[in-house]
């Protein structure tokens, strides 16, 4: 309808891009178009006008666009960032070398650690020193300085990150180097310091963060004004947003001086609308399974708040959660949803190793040229292939029909390259390959929930993502997890999530005392510090004081420790309430409290979250008593096969419509626009008050 506004989500994936358009109403549309790495933003455009035309809108009345970017972590993994220079304190040059000692494969003595994105002709050393209390010890030489400049003019250097010792305590000195650096040197170079990005201790991830965010900067900026400036002229006049990996929002102008924040923005907006589903249903325990294209990931929704973290690792490969395997990248410090991620999507290759061992992924045959059914080229044989084959998903088209699809490619080559050298019929072969992706996939899950000391058992599935409703029943068997739900729009429920953030900004001080020698006054004088910096930075970018909710954190340790345990600070918490809340935390992810070792409170945290009211239609009244637009692409009935325990069964074919509040019993395959859900045999589904699918596992196959 013309006149109205409308809001637009926008997330690039491996293989699809997802758009999800919303209006005033609260009415939604979607679309799923095939991204295009050679410029990821003309998916997002193409998609943006097919979802207008339809909808008989114009771009002038869009108000916002919300995107969540893989730009960052593209340049990194593809080690395609800007030449990036480092200064830092005399004898520091080498941290980023030393690192710690830690690496992902203990016992491979062959293991290369990665190369620092600021080679070591471009890590120059300045006379300065100042303590770890934030005392000078060594007055900031600006002729060593100016000397530096020099040296980055000679090599053209890109980007350039300062980080000098002890920064966190006192950064004068680094406030300075900017100046002296920003002055000298063309507009066009990235110069970023690192207490503007973190201001805590910890030498190594303190310069890793400036460095990444350096490295990153160039591409960053470039990406999203060449975006701003391709929305614009289709006549768009409204806000770009981008997500960050802490489930927030930001404007474009503070993502490209904090480029850092949006390394995991995509999985963390799954995560958020996640949240907010549990929230509206009243669920205290979710977890968050997202399979898409090229990779799965899982979070844990606790007390109805996604789970966090400030350790993680860009560039090390596939992330089995931020805190179990380290040394395989490069370190950010930074507040991040925890999503543990595996090599395991739609496109992911299935192979055989040289003792005939199946696998599928990490390898993803990604959107160029995809799996073999689109015909694009592609050879190897896929996840998507094998469940084409067992008549999961549907024989012609995906997408409404976008993506034709070619059962015979798929047949014939899991015949060739997997199931004659393994012995097997196409359709065990296929069937194996579901149940090893399966297996793969729990390891993403225990990751966020065994291995933290939560039993998933006590948590419900919630799962999304082009593939996550096909996979979802065989994960949870394999978990004992007796409950799933899948959401509407599925396939696009991350763009989804974008539309239901708030704009956040987090802000850290480090502290680093026993608490024993700190004051309630010393603390509480604290917080107050960093809110006031909050609410300054949230005002800065036009957002009114009136709607900014703050939220306290405490970081602590046992004196000793190498990592601590972040724990909320609630309104009228003194020092020994953290302390004991610190305990309790411990106690659960570790299983044991140490009540007479002495706490360290290492840092203190402010989370300064916008409650907006445009488009504040909450999750519940986006879906209560509205049937999704679904669409049945085929017959009513295929056969699809479920091992050797059922074989082939002639399937009933449904919408999510087709579906009511009585129980209907499996084996079901539920097709929808963007995505697939298979009820297997034994299980049984119905549709709850938010049209959400919720898929009963049989007690005896949960247990």
């Amino acid at each position: 309808m013309p006149g109205q506004t409308f809001r637009i989500g926008a997330d690039i994936g491996g293989t699809f891009t997802d758009l999800v358009l919303l209006d005033a109403g609260g009415s939604i549309a979607t679309r799923k178009v095939c991204s295009t790495p050679d410029n990821y933003g003309r998916a997002i455009v193409e998609g943006m006008l097919e979802l207008m035309q339809d909808r008989h809108l114009s771009p002038a009345e869009l108000s916002e666009l919300v995107h969540a970017s893989t730009i960052a972590t593209n340049a990194i993994l593809e080690f395609k960032g800007a030449k990036t220079a480092l200064i830092t304190t005399r004898g520091f040059r080498d941290v980023l070398e030393i690192r710690r000692l830690r690496i992902p494969a203990l016992y491979d003595l062959q293991y290369n650690k990665p190369l620092p994105l600021a080679p070591r002709r471009l890590r120059l050393e300045i006379k300065e020193r100042i303590g770890a209390r934030g005392v000078v010890l060594e007055e900031l030489d600006e002729d060593s300085v100016r000397r530096a400049i020099e040296t980055l003019r000679e090599f053209n250097v890109e980007a350039v990150a300062i980080s000098l010792l002890h920064a966190y305590a006192n950064d004068r000195h680094e406030r300075r180097v900017a100046e002296l650096v920003r002055a000298a040197l063309p507009k066009s170079v990235y110069v970023t310091y690192s207490t503007e990005i973190l201001p805590e201790i910890r030498e190594y991830e303190r310069t890793s963060t400036a460095v990444v965010n350096a490295y990153v900067g160039p591409t960053v900026r470039n990406y999203l004004s060449a975006l701003a400036r391709d929305v614009r002229s289709l006549g768009v006049k409204g806000a770009l947003q981008i997500m960050q990996s802490n489930g927030g929002i930001m404007t474009a102008a503070s993502a490209e001086r904090k480029p850092a924040y949006l390394t995991e923005s995509g999985p963390a907006a799954g995560v958020i609308a996640c949240a907010k589903l549990a929230h509206a249903l009243g669920l205290e325990n979710a977890i968050s399974f997202d399979m898409g294209g090229t990779t799965c990931k899982a979070a844990m929704i606790e007390g109805g708040e996604p789970a966090r973290t400030t350790e993680y690792e860009v560039g090390s490969g596939i992330n089995l959660s931020s805190k179990l395997v380290k040394g395989g990248g490069y370190p950010i410090k930074l507040p991040f949803i925890d999503v543990s991620e595996i090599g395991a999507g739609g496109g992911s290759i299935v192979s055989l190793d040289a003792a005939g061992g199946l696998h599928v992924g990490p390898q993803s045959s990604g959107a160029v040229p995809g799996p073999v059914c689109y015909g694009n080229g592609g050879v190897e044989p896929t996840f998507t292939d094998a469940m084409l084959v067992l008549g999961y998903i549907n024989p012609q088209a995906l997408a409404g029909g976008r993506v034709k699809l070619d059962a015979t490619r798929a047949h014939k080559v899991l015949e060739e390259r997997i199931a004659k050298p393994m012995g097997l019929s196409v359709q065990d072969a296929a069937y194996g390959i579901y149940m090893v992706a399966a297996a793969t996939m729990t390891r993403a899950v225990k990751a966020v929930t065994t291995y933290r000391g939560r039993d998933p058992r006590d948590f419900t599935l919630v799962a999304f993502g082009g593939n996550g409703p096909i996979a979802a029943a065989a994960l949870a068997e394999s978990l004992a997890i007796k409950r799933i739900l899948v959401p509407p729009s599925p396939g696009v429920f991350s763009a989804l999530g974008l539309l239901l953030a708030e704009v956040e900004h987090e802000f850290s001080m480090s502290l680093m005392m026993d608490t024993g020698r700190l004051s309630d006054e010393r603390v509480l004088g604290s917080f107050e510090e960093l809110e006031t910096r909050a609410l300054k930075e949230i005002k800065s970018d036009d957002h009114p004081l009136e709607q900014v909710e703050l939220t306290r954190f405490a970081e602590l340790r046992y004196s000793g420790q190498a990592y601590e345990l972040s724990v909320p600070v609630q309104p009228g918490d003194k020092l020994a309430d953290m302390v004991e809340r610190f305990h309790a935390e411990h106690a659960r992810t570790y299983g044991h409290r140490s009540e007479g070792d002495p706490v360290d409170l290492v840092a203190i945290r402010i989370n300064a979250r916008v409650i907006s009211k445009q488009g504040s239609s909450t999750y519940s009244q986006l879906f209560a008593a509205k049937a999704p637009v679904t669409e049945t692409l085929e017959s009513a009935h295929r056969n699809a096969y479920f091992g050797k325990a059922h074989g082939w069964i002639r399937t009933p074919v449904v919408a999510r419509s087709d579906l009511s509040k009585s129980w209907r019993s499996g084996p079901i395959v539920i097709e929808e626009y963007d995505a697939t859900c298979v009820v297997p045999p034994g299980s049984r589904a119905r549709v709850d008050d938010l049209q959400n699918i919720e898929i009963d596992v049989p007690v005896e196959a949960a247990q």
